[in-house]
């Protein structure tokens, strides 16, 4: 079965942290933190839309300037989100430049930056041509668990306890469609840009008796238009199975409150993206500067009940011993050890 999204972390488990996540057959993709993007090709980087930023240390934030350089000069919308005071820290990063040869620009990008809050989200933008100067005026709605929803998916976060507020991020898939090859054949059906608005369909539940045309314009080697009932052909052409999950945690102390939010964050996720900064034997100084042990990061993940644990953030003091984190986080996960 082909995936819709392929998140793959930018860096090694002891560099900055960062998950990027991009949509198959779609020249698109998410980030979730932004540390050092070397890692990634400006291509890559170009695919962005949305990125979502945990908190503004330096190894979360740092890459800020990298993706902005690469937009500059280009027609496009990039929405950024991130903890309580996002707003002013990019306003700030921004202030730091000079921006006199903007306006000689014959694009525009325009910078969507969203603070979130326990219960409200503020939204304002800043135009490349206006010297990134904040617009006045803000957008703000109630906060109440997702960041961005489309018909496919959608963004799920939490405020964690870093010491500071710091996001937990869930990107589930709404439900997923297969597209059965052969009987695209069988009925004569060329693949084509057809198929993504037929998809769009689908996940925003159109009536299945509308009529659904297929031009030869999104067809190649159609040669007359063909015309069937939506219902009728998702029946022919389309599987549909339950939507995938990636879940992402990282920088949050081990207190109750954070176990609770973060369990039900990544309740039954395919993938489980956590931090797993110390060993258990130093859960001492895991407590004291607010990260997990790969052991709490395992005890999460099956009391969350993902498919797949895939521990990151190491701390450097364990540079060369890596297998000895991801050892502790996978042996307590498939173990079961369930011992605070």
């Amino acid at each position: 079965m082909h995936r819709s999204f392929i998140p793959r972390l930018i860096n090694d488990p002891f560099s900055d942290p960062g998950l990027y996540i991009p949509f198959r057959f779609e020249k698109r993709a998410l980030l979730f933190d932004l540390g050092e993007l070397t890692g990634l090709s400006p291509r890559d980087l170009l695919k962005i839309t949305h990125v979502f930023v945990t908190h503004t240390h330096m190894d979360h934030f740092i890459g800020f300037d990298t993706l902005l350089r690469i937009f500059l000069g280009r027609d496009k919308v990039l929405h950024l989100f991130g903890p309580p005071g996002f707003l002013q820290q990019v306003e700030a990063k921004l202030a730091g430049y000079t921006w006199n040869l903007v306006h000689e620009y014959e694009t525009d990008l325009l910078l969507r930056v969203s603070d979130v809050g326990e219960k409200d989200i503020m939204t304002r933008q800043f135009i490349c041509r206006r010297a990134f100067q904040a617009e006045e005026q803000a957008f703000q709605e109630s906060f109440q668990g997702i960041l961005l929803g489309e018909g496919s998916f959608r963004v799920n976060a939490t405020l964690l306890d870093h010491q500071i507020p710091c996001l937990g991020l869930s990107l589930e898939e709404n439900f997923h469609i297969n597209i059965i090859k052969e009987n695209l054949r069988e009925m004569g059906l060329p693949v084509g840009s057809w198929l993504n608005r037929f998809k769009k369909c689908l996940y925003e539940k159109r009536d299945t008796g509308e009529l659904f045309r297929i031009l030869p314009a999104e067809a190649k080697g159609l040669v007359d238009e063909k015309v069937f009932f939506l219902g009728e052909l998702a029946k022919r052409i389309a599987r549909i199975s339950p939507g995938q999950k990636i879940t992402y945690v990282t920088d949050a102390g081990f207190t109750r409150a954070n176990e609770e939010k973060i369990i039900a964050l990544a309740k039954d996720a395919d993938h489980f993206f956590v931090e797993a900064a110390f060993l258990e034997k130093d859960k001492t100084i895991a407590r004291k500067k607010y990260h997990l042990t790969a052991r709490q990061a395992g005890l999460l993940a099956r009391r969350a009940g993902v498919k797949q644990l895939h521990p990151f953030h190491f701390s450097p003091r364990y540079e060369g011993r890596g297998e000895e984190l991801e050892r502790e986080a996978m042996e307590t996960f498939l173990q079961g050890a369930d011992e605070a």
